[in-house]
């Protein structure tokens, strides 16, 4: 190995470049043990912190520091939570029921009443006394689109694209500067994978090391 020569640690949360002369003891900020992944939520098991969105998941900064390592960790799984009993409604209290309940009054999928309450038509009327001149009116209060961003060319940015967390500058940004998964992450009957590529893998670590399956461009504030 060449001295000065710039490794990936492999902690998962980091996966920073760093050399063997700069890494001291706190260099490293990262996620000791697995995440865990029910009924749509993601939570790291280490430090309880959890989020729907898998970006927003990955992105949690790591709970322990340390020094950065070359050597992948042996992730340490969490024993899932034991199932809840689902009681089952009898037909008489189900109607009665999804009228309370405020996932199906929203017009959620509800996987205890399994279907969706049909919502009536919540487009208020428009009274036709008012005169088109006040509609008008009440549309042009509301505010204008934001700015766009201005960002400077030499400003280093992380690019948030799934699968890179590379740091770069918008002067070296082009149509083949990221690898990244267009997405989205699949996790079902314990296995974990990309629709974008159709790859599909049992383990966490393994998920994490399926490799990119597009080009494009950097980007630092994706749309979610």
């Amino acid at each position: 190995m060449e001295k000065g020569q710039k490794l990936r640690c492999q902690r998962i949360g980091c996966e920073a470049m760093f050399t063997e002369d700069d890494n001291p003891e706190d260099a490293c900020r990262y996620h000791p043990s697995g995440p865990i992944f029910h009924d749509g939520m993601k939570e790291w098991s280490c430090c309880k912190k959890r989020s729907h969105d898998f970006s927003l998941f990955l992105a949690l900064p790591g709970c322990k520091t340390g020094k950065h390592t070359t050597e992948k960790p042996v992730i340490t799984k969490a024993a899932p939570s034991p199932s809840k009993p689902v009681s089952v409604s009898t037909p008489t209290n189900d109607a009665s029921s999804k009228l309370t309940c405020l996932r199906c009054k929203q017009g959620f999928f509800c996987s205890e009443h399994g279907s969706q309450v049909k919502v009536g038509n919540l487009k208020p009327a428009v009274n036709d006394a008012v005169p088109p001149a006040e509609i008008n009116s009440d549309v042009e209060k509301y505010p204008p689109a934001p700015a766009k961003k201005i960002i400077d060319l030499n400003q280093p940015q992380t690019c948030k694209n799934k699968g890179c967390g590379k740091t770069f500058k918008e002067k070296d940004n082009h149509d083949s500067a990221c690898s990244y998964h267009p997405g989205p992450a699949i996790f079902h009957d314990r296995m974990r994978g990309w629709k974008c590529c159709d790859v599909h893998v049992k383990e966490f670590d393994e998920f994490m090391d399926i490799p990119p399956c597009t080009k494009g461009w950097h980007n630092a504030d994706p749309v979610s």
